[in-house]
């Protein structure tokens, strides 16, 4: 029971830091928790994914294919939280699909046992509508992110919200999530390390002209 409250919390906090354990005692009642092998598919599309994920351990990719070709929607990894929002809200079949890219623990929350804790437990309440506005918002950044920034904005802005994502994740995959090519993704990753480089240079040279 403790060892499930911790992961709870760890996938609650980046949403809810302030959930009291007691509450975390109650969603351990409904939590389901799934372990996933390295290219394991959590869920395929027509799927119902009407339920919240939690990541307590490993890395997921969301994806769907369009014109036989896969294309990734989000990253998620430890302490993440990931949903199919538009199956999750009308109940539907899911056009998404998740795979666990690395040996990944996972925990799974049912909509339908959730919206039934809700009408006694606030807390839970709170939980459940702060996971919802991240994801409505998230979304929202990614589309603003494709349609006003740069190959090159997009890839610091990956680099600066999810560092994690460019460490672990193989560049194909973090090339369809840009929406590009990896030939650009080399070229735009080459040049910023480049100017990192080049702003180390003249900071340096800057404290040695003091």
């Amino acid at each position: 029971m403790k060892e499930l409250t911790n992961a709870l919390k760890l996938i609650t906090e980046s949403r809810y830091p302030d959930m009291p354990d007691e509450i975390l005692d109650i969603l351990n009642r409904i939590v389901e928790r799934k372990e996933l092998a390295k290219g394991e598919i959590l869920f395929k599309e027509g799927d119902y994914a009407t339920y919240i994920v939690g990541v307590k351990s490993g890395l997921i990719r969301q994806f769907y294919v369009r014109n036989n070709k896969d294309i990734t929607e989000h990253f998620s990894f430890e302490g993440c939280t990931l949903m199919c929002l538009e199956s999750f809200l009308k109940e539907e079949p899911t056009k998404l699909q998740a795979e666990a890219l690395e040996p990944s623990v996972v925990y799974m929350i049912s909509k339908e046992k959730l919206e039934k804790l809700i009408k006694s437990y606030r807390e839970i309440g709170i939980y459940y509508r702060k996971v919802l506005e991240y994801s409505l918002i998230q979304s929202q950044i990614k589309a603003d992110l494709l349609r006003y920034d740069t190959a090159k904005e997009r890839y610091i802005h990956l680099g600066e919200e999810q560092p994690e994502v460019l460490k672990r994740a193989p560049l194909a995959y973090i090339a369809s999530y840009l929406i590009m090519t990896p030939e650009t993704l080399s070229r735009v990753r080459n040049a910023v390390i480049q100017e990192e480089i080049e702003k180390q240079k003249a900071t340096s040279s800057k404290e040695k002209a003091k």
